[in-house]
């Protein structure tokens, strides 16, 4: 099984090491830096630049640039979706977020989780768990989203939450780590 392979799959694999993953990552992060260099008008050419990174272009996708991720074509957005400057997809599982999503600045959407013993850890070994966020969120500014957790719909994280755990559908959660502060009566 190549590490590709085991990284799809959620299981360890060498993700600093294997010559495939890091060419891969580095396509990537070479996309996002032109992305990043394009005037915020040029739509046109900055909307060409997503496509090559996401492999398709949602409809009326906003990105405000700086935007960074690791792979890009792991990332599936819904439609309507805005996600505001220095926002990081570390996506080395899938990251899918649904339609009508607002994504305040220097938020980090983190797959990655690492093992906590350091013989693994020095070899460059990690998982990949997947994050899913549902239609009609919001997130605040510096939100951090772990890896493996599943966000329901309706659903607004304040500004600085850590999210940790899976969150119910039209909940407002809040804190390090996140937790449920109301649920959302959505009219």
């Amino acid at each position: 099984m190549t590490e590709l392979e085991k990284m799809k799959l959620g299981m360890l694999y060498d993700a600093n090491n294997n010559p495939e993953i890091v060419k891969k990552r580095y396509e990537a992060f070479d996309l996002c830096f032109y992305l990043n260099q394009t005037l915020p008008t040029d739509m046109e050419k900055k909307n060409n630049l997503i496509k090559q990174i996401l492999g398709y272009l949602p409809e009326n996708l906003e990105i405000v640039t700086p935007f960074y991720c690791d792979y890009g074509k792991n990332i599936h957005l819904g439609n309507d979706v805005f996600i505001n400057l220095q926002c990081y997809f570390m996506d080395g599982a899938d990251i899918t977020i649904g339609n009508h999503v607002f994504v305040g600045p220097y938020c980090g959407f983190y797959t990655a989780a690492h093992p906590i013993d350091y013989s693994n850890r020095n070899k460059g070994l990690e998982k990949a768990l997947p994050i899913v966020v549902g239609d009609n969120c919001w997130f605040g500014a510096n939100v951090s989203v772990m890896p493996g957790v599943t966000i329901g719909s309706g659903c607004v994280i304040a500004a600085g939450s850590v999210v940790t755990h899976d969150i119910p559908e039209n909940s407002m959660i809040a804190g390090v780590p996140a937790k449920v502060i109301k649920t959302i009566i959505q009219e």
